[in-house]
């Protein structure tokens, strides 16, 4: 793995986390708790912050990075970023499913208990409500989330990256 400061930041790392071998994370990230970063995912906080609250699962090939002086990036609790994701220079609340291949543009706000669907494309400064799921290029929203998808797949992910994590933890 790579953990390192650039221009006088470290990455800070919360407890019981699990960072992959090749996994990347350099400059001014914070990560809460229980968070996991997988296989050739990078977390680039070189120009600009990047702030992930506890139990984010940062899966295999995603890329977290902002604009330099303009956007940072805030990932809240219970969040999930699914395999080659790209998620650049937004806001990320609680309870967040990011969906494999999509892409989150600067500016943008993803409300609590929202799903970003796989291969979405947010563009610069959506805002997507709680509670809802968008999809498409550029994504719009299809539909509000049952509280049922909300329990069964957001927290499901998120749990279960939790669980994955441990497995790696024991070798």
């Amino acid at each position: 793995m790579i953990i390192k400061p650039v221009r006088g930041k470290s990455p800070e790392i919360g407890k019981d986390c699990f960072i992959a071998e090749n996994a990347t994370i350099v400059g001014e990230v914070s990560m809460g708790d229980q968070c996991s970063v997988w296989f050739n995912a990078v977390v680039r906080g070189d120009v600009h912050f990047i702030k992930m609250g506890n139990k984010v699962n940062v899966q295999d090939g995603a890329v977290i990075h902002g604009t330099y002086q303009k956007s940072p990036t805030t990932i809240g609790n219970n969040v999930s970023i699914g395999h080659n994701a790209i998620v650049h220079g937004c806001t990320l609340k609680d309870n967040v499913l990011v969906g494999m291949g999509s892409i989150i543009m600067d500016g943008c706000v993803v409300e609590s208990n929202s799903i970003i669907a796989a291969g979405a494309v947010v563009t610069a400064g959506t805002h997507v409500e709680a509670g809802s799921i968008y999809a498409g290029m550029p994504a719009k929203k299809i539909k509000d989330i049952s509280p049922e998808l909300s329990s069964g797949e957001i927290d499901r992910i998120a749990n279960n990256y939790v669980k994955y994590s441990s497995w790696f933890k024991e070798e």
